[in-house]
């Protein structure tokens, strides 16, 4: 069964949510056959996704009996959704109870607080290894996915497991999102090994969050960089979680500030930190540093996973071999995707990675061969880990108001420049609907001109330093 979860001791407990559910292994492998055998094999299945038993056992399921499972976020923008709808013609949709109302579809099953809506769409095909699809642009109206093949998902399963240690006396922590590649990571890699997952609803920031974990022991904890800044603004130091002995970070770069905090934490109280880096293209981590070096290595994302590999290439492609060098970081291993799909009929290609991916991320590496993320080659952000286009979040503004547009920033902020003074609180608005992030992820000036070179793009630099006063 996916993940080896018909392996595990029937009795001991996988699941747990914030809504009551208590879900054994033998309960669990149950569960996948009654929801996998509701939907026919190799059915395209839009999943809406929140961290609760009823969206978990949809995902397993439908892996399970051969069907290819899109996840998304239950609260997706609905011209995003039907966007969607319409390019990709899904068989069905996984979607919670509360949100079935945003459908006209028949109800074919309902479990644990979701229901199976079939559309009546056919289904067409799609490449016989293809296992599932994740998004990987956030919400802000792209339609690509990524394509899984069989066998990415149980390979960093089984890799990350390694690398961290874990063991089935493990109570993890899973607050990100399984729609998004590091949540369903934390799940995958817990029940690889017949671990509890304690799967959670509550906001970081609120108490019903901290009695949860406290009141289900959770041993480990996997945040993005905004996570933690919650955790320090609410004082957690100070708190006493005896039962939380690692803190993983993904998602994002930290500041150097904040790495430091969380290497000191652990080494004061006896815990770990655990700093890693991933991509939706390679199944969420794909490196992770040494707890033990912590302090020694601030700021680096470590090594490769077991059989993976990590190596830098120069502006030409060409593989840089010297131990300490700087370039664009690629990896190679199992957990590499098998590409991209703007349309349904990009779900019938063939591995167009071939188990190689360049993350157009500058990195360098030290004398122990530990790499450091130090910049990025294409034009991304990453807000609250969730990786945002500034090509497509210029489109969106400009065809919404039709107004000149330019979006720049760090992994700290987004900064958009428009010319029309007026529209300035409604392209906040705007924007921050449409990706989902918090308006203060983004800072709108009103500008004179946007600067454009004699060829009429864009000069983003000078209008970060002329603007927003950024070097």
């Amino acid at each position: 069964m996916f993940l080896n979860i018909d392996k595990q001791k029937s009795d001991a407990l996988a699941l747990v949510d914030n809504e009551g559910n208590r879900i054994t292994y033998g309960k669990l492998a149950e569960l996948v056959n009654t929801v996998g055998t509701q939907v026919e094999s190799r059915a395209l299945i839009f999943n809406l996704c929140k961290n609760t038993v009823g969206s978990l056992i949809g995902y397993l399921g439908f892996v399970e009996h051969g069907a290819v499972p899109v996840t998304l976020s239950a609260k997706i923008d609905d011209k995003l959704l039907s966007a969607l709808l319409e390019i990709y013609t899904p068989a069905y949709i996984w979607t919670p109870v509360e949100e079935e109302h945003r459908f006209d579809y028949e109800k074919i099953f309902e479990i644990y607080g979701y229901v199976l809506l079939k559309t009546g769409n056919k289904i067409y095909p799609m490449n016989e290894n293809l296992q599932i699809c994740m998004t990987t642009s956030g919400s802000t109206g792209s339609p690509k996915l990524v394509r899984y093949k069989k066998g990415n998902l149980e390979a960093n399963a089984k890799n990350v497991a390694i690398a961290f240690g874990w063991t089935e006396e493990e109570r993890a922590i899973c607050d990100l999102g399984m729609q998004y590649t590091m949540g369903l990571n934390v799940i995958n890699t817990h029940l690889y090994v017949g671990a509890t997952v304690l799967l959670t609803t509550y906001n970081l920031l609120s108490p019903e969050f901290w009695d949860y974990i406290k009141k289900e022991r959770g041993t480990n904890f996997t945040g993005v960089p905004f996570s933690y800044d919650i955790f320090f603004r609410l004082h957690f130091e100070r708190m006493d979680l005896p039962d939380l002995h690692t803190l993983s970070q993904g998602g994002g770069k930290l500041t150097e500030k904040r790495f430091v905090q969380l290497a000191e934490y652990a080494q004061r109280n006896g815990k770990r930190f655990i700093a890693s880096f991933g991509t939706t293209e390679t199944s969420a981590r794909m490196a992770c540093l040494p707890p033990e070096l912590a302090l020694s290595k601030i700021g680096s994302i470590g090594r490769a996973i077991p059989e993976g590999e990590l190596f830098l290439v120069d502006e030409n492609g060409k593989i840089l071999t010297e131990p300490v060098a700087e370039g664009e970081m690629c990896y190679k291993g199992p957990n590499v995707t098998m590409g991209y799909a703007v349309c349904r009929e990009d779900l019938l290609k063939d591995d167009e990675f071939n188990g190689i991916y360049h993350t157009g991320d500058l990195a360098r590496r030290d004398e122990d061969g530990c790499y450091y993320v130090t910049g990025r080659l294409s034009r991304f952000l990453k807000l609250l880990s969730y990786r945002v286009s500034l090509d497509q979040s210029e489109r969106l503004i400009q065809q919404e108001f039709n107004i000149e547009c330019a979006c720049s920033g760090t992994d700290h902020r987004m900064n958009i420049y428009i010319i029309d003074g007026s529209k300035k609180a409604e392209v906040l608005d705007f924007i921050s609907e449409k990706t989902g992030l918090f308006k203060n992820l983004f800072k709108v000036f009103v500008v004179p001109e946007i600067l454009r070179n004699e060829s009429g793009k864009i000069r983003y630099k000078e209008m970060d330093v002329q603007y927003a006063g950024e070097k």
